[in-house]
């Protein structure tokens, strides 16, 4: 972090917080964007730079002389404007930044608390500034030291604990409520998003043997099948279907209900999740006596227990963030005095090249190699010496490098 010259570490961008889908998809960067992105800050003289786009937020962290550079660079290769932008995006600067980046990386920035989906975008987004040549030994340290302080908050903390979405709300539900459930028949209604995912937690986290994919396109529901070992439906054999169905699982997302009374069989018991927003199964459908019907707001209170739980977790995540962003604080600081330790431990090797060519002349037996590996750890132990003053909190380093710079005559 170049805090010596004009060249500043920043963060810009922004995301879900204040920025709306519309616009936050106006900012989008694409992969061959974000190249040329890179390459431009490169031109521009930047010392390293790290772009990330992913729906929820779109960030730069990067050096630049204003944080200004960077925002023209993000306007000019995405659809945003400079006046859109300047409404919602965020402007962080050296230790702010560096603290945002550790609350990314550990899911305390996320829209759902504790998702780590972030994770993989990071190492993505670094690979990819990697090989364009983008990165510098700052930007590298510092998310290996995020990504690792996030790897310690999910395997240390129960941030990450428990059930956030829907579709695994569902399934959390059937397994607290329904015995037995790799001898019930399911069917699954729908197949967009929340489908999708409902059936992707089925085949994770359920032994059913007997599930049904049922969507208004047959053929999306054929091929998702084959991909997964399911069976598919017709929309139209939907009716026959639940004639012998236990469990009935909507995610239609239509405006007005797929599920009525006409389509449910009264000679049998069954449990019928809807997942859809407004509801798809029809109101009177609930009232029947053999049917069992969970809405939306049902599955929801299970996702408010786990983020209130999630919560209760902010403090130990951040205990480890600081850990962790104490250790790269410090070799930061270290980095500081790199020139000065350079400089001041190349003097002294020229006194002890000075005073091994003295001896050598005067001393024809003179061991030079024993004189060397003498002298060069007693430069050692300075050195460190040295260091340590330099990093030690009560130390005036201005004083201290005026010193050695009257004493020495060297420029440190």
């Amino acid at each position: 972090m170049n805090e010596g010259n004009s060249s500043k570490f920043y963060n810009i961008g922004l995301s879900y917080k204040k920025a709306d889908v519309a616009t936050r998809s106006k900012f989008s960067i694409s992969p061959d964007n974000q190249i040329k992105l890179l390459n431009t800050l490169k031109q521009k003289g930047s010392e390293g730079a790290v772009v990330i786009s992913t729906c929820n937020r779109i960030e730069i962290f990067g050096f630049a002389k204003h944080p200004f550079e960077l925002i023209e660079e993000l306007c000019n290769y995405s659809d945003g404007t400079v006046d859109e932008i300047i409404k919602v995006c965020h402007v962080f600067k050296s230790y702010q930044a560096i603290d945002y980046a550790f609350r990314i990386a550990t899911g305390l920035d996320s829209q759902i608390l504790g998702d780590y989906e972030i994770v993989g975008q990071l190492k993505i987004a670094f690979k990819q500034a990697k090989k364009a040549g983008a990165t510098n030994m700052f930007l590298e340290r510092l998310f290996n030291a995020a990504l690792h302080a996030s790897k310690q908050v999910k395997n240390n903390t129960k941030l990450s604990s428990g059930t956030t979405t829907v579709a695994y709300a569902a399934i959390q539900y059937l397994q607290e409520n329904c015995e037995m459930l790799n001898n019930k028949k399911m069917v699954l209604y729908g197949l967009g998003n929340i489908g999708k995912h409902t059936a992707l937690n089925i085949k994770e986290y359920i032994e059913v043997n007997n599930v049904v994919l049922i969507n208004r396109t047959f053929e999306k529901a054929q091929q998702f099948a084959e991909e997964y070992c399911l069976s598919a439906q017709k929309e139209e054999n939907l009716k026959a279907e639940l004639q012998t169905t236990d469990i009935l699982i909507v995610a239609t997302g239509s405006s007005k209900p797929t599920i009525n009374l006409e389509l449910i069989p009264t000679d049998k018991n069954i449990t019928i999740l809807d997942l859809s927003i407004p509801s798809n199964v029809a109101a009177e459908v609930g009232n029947l006596a053999n049917v069992k019907l969970i809405n939306v707001d049902e599955l929801s209170k299970i996702t408010d227990k786990t983020i209130a739980l999630r919560q209760m977790q902010i403090p130990f995540a951040e205990a480890i963030i600081e850990e962790n962003k104490k250790e790269l604080l410090e070799w930061v600081e270290g980095r500081k005095h790199t020139p000065a330790l350079k400089e001041f431990k190349q003097y002294l090797e020229v006194l002890q090249n000075e005073g091994i060519d003295y001896y050598k002349k005067k001393n024809p037996d003179f061991d030079i190699a024993q004189a060397e590996l003498i002298t060069s750890h007693i430069i050692q132990k300075i050195t460190t010496k040295f260091a340590k003053h330099l990093k030690h909190e009560d130390t005036q380093i201005g004083n201290s490098i005026e010193l050695i710079r009257k004493i020495f005559e060297v420029e440190v």
